[in-house]
């Protein structure tokens, strides 16, 4: 079992052969993808897609990127849009301090509010955090929010103790498998299996040997097998423990003898 948490099968880079990119994705036993909203249109686009198809669900939220976009009607449509049974987060919301395409004042209280609709809808969030470590971590003590999980995880093993000890998981992407990514590594190797999911975040950050390529959700077998082999065990128990993880976060609901924890 394989469960891709986070990819974006609404984006317009899959518009051409969106079918075959899935279809590709259960053939390598890639069992689910959570498919992330980041902009009002794109969550629709998210829950139509999840809505089509069994083994996709959907997140939505608004991304720092578009936090200027946001208010209280987008707000409201958001909410209503998270009643669907097939969207099973609410994300990816966050801080980006690198790019800072909406001004860091407007993330911040974006952010904060999302937190607080999320928390409403009781629903685990999916976190962006790019150059803004300290400032994340202080919103999130703030908010009653303790379930979600710091997607493409950009920080140290410190960073990663105080997600952990929040109660959130840590994602690793396909930028593990890169070599000069020491850092990622070393989160993936002293982070507990228990507590890592594996995502592509297609179709940006392709794994080796596909680098510099449009990301798919099938690729997500060469990050299983890189963090399997950082952790010296098998891929296949990696693929099974993070699957497990995801299942449990998410509340996907599964067909068959599935062993959960």
């Amino acid at each position: 079992m394989l469960i891709d948490s986070h990819a974006h099968l609404e984006m317009n880079e899959f518009d051409l052969d969106r079918e075959e990119v899935i279809k590709r994705a259960v053939e390598v036993g890639v069992d689910f993808i959570i498919t992330v909203g980041t902009s009002p249109d794109l969550c629709l686009k998210a829950v139509e897609l999840a809505q089509r198809y069994n083994n996709i669900y959907a997140s939505v939220g608004i991304h720092p990127h578009d936090a200027v976009e946001a208010d209280e009607k987008i707000y409201e449509n958001l909410r209503k849009l998270a009643q669907n049974p097939k969207v099973v987060a609410y994300g990816e919301i966050g801080l980006d301090f690198f790019r800072d395409i909406s001004p860091r004042k407007t993330q911040t209280a974006v952010f904060a509010r999302q937190l607080e609709l999320a928390h409403e809808l009781d629903l685990p969030v999916i976190i962006h955090d790019r150059h803004a470590h300290e400032q994340i971590i202080k919103i999130i003590k703030i908010s009653n929010v303790r379930r979600g999980v710091f997607h493409c995880f950009s920080g140290d093993y410190a960073m990663a103790r105080q997600c952990l000890d929040l109660g959130f998981f840590i994602s690793i992407p396909g930028v593990v498998t890169f070599d000069k990514a020491k850092t990622v590594r070393d989160v993936a190797e002293r982070v507990p299996l228990s507590s890592l999911l594996l995502e592509t975040d297609a179709p940006y950050l392709a794994p080796v040997p596909y680098r510099g390529k449009r990301n798919e959700p099938s690729f997500i077998i060469h990050t299983a097998k890189k963090v399997a082999e950082i952790k010296k065990i098998s891929w296949e128990e990696v693929a099974q423990e993070t699957s497990i993880n995801a299942i449990n976060l998410f509340g996907i609901k599964v067909s068959g003898a599935v062993s959960l924890k």
